[in-house]
């Protein structure tokens, strides 16, 4: 018996659409890193890319548990005292609130080239309109997979 490795030619993708209105954002980014690695197919190899091309839908309303909103999230401009920072709550209510899911998706990914060529199969936008209607996305309804991925008021 010999060890099965997908090749190029083996690798099957789909496209699979998820609503993030109400799902909490750690959960909903750890299913997503698992898709787009590939990780629920049978034949994941650890070194090609088999994951499945993913949407995300209604990105600025995540949730997020606890005092997350409040956590500073920082940069540096590359200028000498050029730090900056931003809560995770004004970058939600901002003007790119999708990068809060693009960042934490991009965080559970391992480093290096193959991950950054597999982030290039994720889309995340802020409203329910996305132009990818011609691929026919499957629903993958992330609610209903554990009660803990909405969060109780």
């Amino acid at each position: 018996m010999k060890t099965f490795t997908a090749t190029p030619a083996d690798i099957d993708k789909q496209w699979i659409l998820i609503d993030a209105e109400g799902v909490v954002l750690g959960r909903l980014a750890s299913i997503i890193a698992m898709r787009l690695r590939g990780k629920h197919k049978p034949s994941f190899t650890p070194n090609m890319d088999m994951g499945d091309n993913v949407i995300i839908i209604n990105a600025d309303k995540v949730q997020l548990t606890g005092n997350k909103r409040d956590k500073p999230n920082y940069w540096h401009t590359g200028y000498p005292g050029g730090i900056k920072s931003r809560t995770t709550g004004q970058i939600l209510e901002g003007k790119f609130p999708e990068r809060v899911v693009t960042m934490a998706v991009k965080r559970m990914l391992p480093g290096g080239k193959l991950s950054r060529q597999q982030m290039t199969n994720l889309r995340v936008y802020a409203s329910a309109d996305h132009p990818h209607e011609a691929q026919n996305p499957t629903v993958l309804d992330v609610k209903s997979m554990n009660k803990k991925n909405t969060r109780s008021a």
